[in-house]
C-alpha cells in the first residue's frame, strides 16, 4: 500500500500542539501593517524593507534555530482536525489583511516623499506580502467551499495571477514531476532559465484547460464562465480602482508588487520538485505520483509561515486534504532547510546546483535515466555527473 494512503483508525481525542502557531500565517500581513504604521509615526525607512528581510533572513535563521518537527497527527485524529473551522478562520484572515497591505502600500507610494530606491524596497515588501498570499490562495483553492474557491481568487488578486488557481489545479496536479509540467523545474535548468518558462506556460495552460471545459459545455472560451476572465477581471477592478483614486503614478508600484509577488511563487515552484520524475509505465502513461516526486521539509518555522507548504508530497497524494492535518513521510526526499532558506539559494544558480544536484543524483542512486533532465543542457550534464553517478550506482 502507498503510504500516501490512510489507514482507518478509530476516532481518537488529540491536541494540536501548534494549534495558535498557525496564526503565524496571517501574521504576516499583519507585520506588513505594523511596519507601514510604523513608518508612518517614525519616518524610518528601513520599515519598508522590513518584511523582505523577514522572509530572505529572519525566517531561515529561526528554521535554523527552532529546527525540525516530524511529529504527524495519529490517524484517528485527522477527519476531527481537518473539520475543525478555527484552522479555515485562520486563512480566512490573511486576505482583509492582505488587501489592507496592498491599498496602504499604494497610497505612501504615491503621497509620501522618498528616495527611489525605498520606493523600490516599498513594493517589494508589499509584492512579498502578495506573494505568500498565493500560498493561502493555493491552500483555499484547493478546497470544495466555493467560499474558500472565492476567498482563493480575491487573494490572488493583486498580483494578477488569478490563473494560478486554474492550473494549479487541473494542470500541475495531473502533470507534476514530468517534462508537461510548466511548474515542474528540471535538472540543471537555473531559476531564471525556468521563471519565464512557467510563466507562459502555466498562462498557456490555464487558457487551454478552460477552453476545453467551456468547449465540452457548448460555450466560447470568451465565455463569461471561463474562470481566467473572471479572475483577470478581479484585479483590473483593483487596479483600477486604486488608479483611480491614487492616478496613474500608483502604477509602477502596482506592477513591481505584482510581479515579485508572482516570482515568489514560481521561485517556489522552481524548488518543490526540482530534478524528480515520474516514470512512464508501458502503456505510454506516467506512474502515479508519490512521495519521492515532491522535495519536502520539516523545519517548522516556515512550516507553520506556509501552512505546512512543505509537506509537499502528502498535499499531492491528498490535494483536498487541509493544512493541519498534512503529514510527513519517511522515504520523501528532504531538502537541507526550510523553503524560505531554499529560495534565496535557487537566485544563484552554482551554489543551488552545489547544494541541490547531488541530492538529485543521490536520490535516483546514480541513474541519471529516471531524472527531469533540462534538456539543452542533458549531453553537458551527462558528462558532469558521469562519474558521481557511477559511484552512487555502485554502491546501490
Amino acid at each position: 500500500m502507498s503510504q500516501a494512503s490512510v489507514s482507518t483508525a478509530p476516532t481518537v481525542k488529540w491536541a494540536d500542539p501548534k494549534r495558535y502557531l498557525w496564526l503565524l500565517g496571517p501574521a504576516v500581513p499583519g507585520i506588513g501593517l505594523v511596519m507601514l504604521a510604523l513608518f508612518w509615526y517614525s519616518k524610518a525607512m528601513w520599515t519598508m524593507w522590513f518584511v523582505v528581510v523577514l522572509v530572505h533572513m529572519v525566517i531561515p535563521a529561526l528554521d535554523w534555530l527552532f529546527g525540525e518537527d516530524a511529529e504527524n497527527p495519529p490517524d484517528g485524529a485527522l477527519q476531527s482536525l481537518e473539520d475543525e473551522r478555527y484552522y479555515s478562520w485562520v486563512l480566512y484572515a490573511f486576505v482583509p489583511l492582505q488587501l489592507a497591505v496592498t491599498l496602504l502600500g499604494a497610497w505612501f507610494a504615491v503621497t509620501i516623499d522618498m528616495p527611489w530606491y525605498h520606493q523600490i524596497g516599498l513594493a517589494l515588501s508589499v509584492g512579498m506580502v502578495n506573494g505568500i498570499a498565493i500560498n493561502t490562495a493555493h491552500e483555499l483553492g484547493h478546497k470544495k467551499s466555493k467560499f474558500d474557491r472565492w476567498m482563493a481568487r480575491i487573494s490572488l488578486a493583486p498580483t494578477f495571477y488569478g490563473h494560478f488557481y486554474i492550473e494549479h489545479n487541473r494542470g500541475h496536479h495531473k502533470n507534476v514531476a514530468t517534462p508537461e509540467d510548466p511548474a515542474s523545474s528540471r535538472f540543471g535548468e537555473s531559476f531564471w532559465a525556468f521563471l519565464p518558462r512557467t510563466v507562459f506556460g502555466s498562462l498557456r495552460s490555464a487558457w487551454h484547460l478552460e477552453a476545453e471545459r467551456l468547449a465540452r459545455q457548448g460555450k466560447s472560451v470568451w465565455s463569461t464562465d471561463n474562470e481566467n476572465l473572471q479572475s483577470w477581471a478581479m484585479s483590473l477592478v483593483l487596479f483600477g480602482a486604486v488608479i483611480l483614486v491614487l492616478g496613474w503614478a500608483v502604477l509602477p508600484f502596482l506592477i513591481i508588487q505584482a510581479i515579485y509577488g508572482f516570482h515568489l511563487l514560481e521561485v517556489v515552484n522552481y524548488l518543490e520538485h526540482y530534478g524528480l520524475c515520474r516514470q512512464k509505465k508501458a502503456d505510454g502513461r506516467y506512474e502515479r505520483c508519490e512521495p519521492e516526486h515532491s522535495w519536502n521539509s520539516n523545519h517548522m518555522v516556515t512550516n507553520l509561515f506556509l501552512y505546512h507548504l512543505q509537506r509537499h508530497s502528502d498535499h499531492h497524494a491528498n490535494p483536498t486534504r487541509k493544512y493541519q492535518a498534512l503529514r510527513h513521510f519517511e522515504h520523501s526526499p528532504q531538502l537541507p532547510s526550510g523553503y524560505a532558506g531554499m529560495i534565496t539559494l535557487a537566485y544563484f544558480p552554482p551554489i543551488w546546483y552545489a547544494v541541490m544536484n547531488k541530492r538529485v543524483l543521490a536520490h535516483y542512486k546514480g541513474d541519471m535515466g529516471r531524472i527531469n533532465m533540462y534538456e539543452p543542457r542533458r549531453e553537458e550534464l551527462m558528462a558532469r555527473y558521469a562519474e558521481q553517478a557511477r559511484t552512487l550506482a555502485r554502491q546501490g
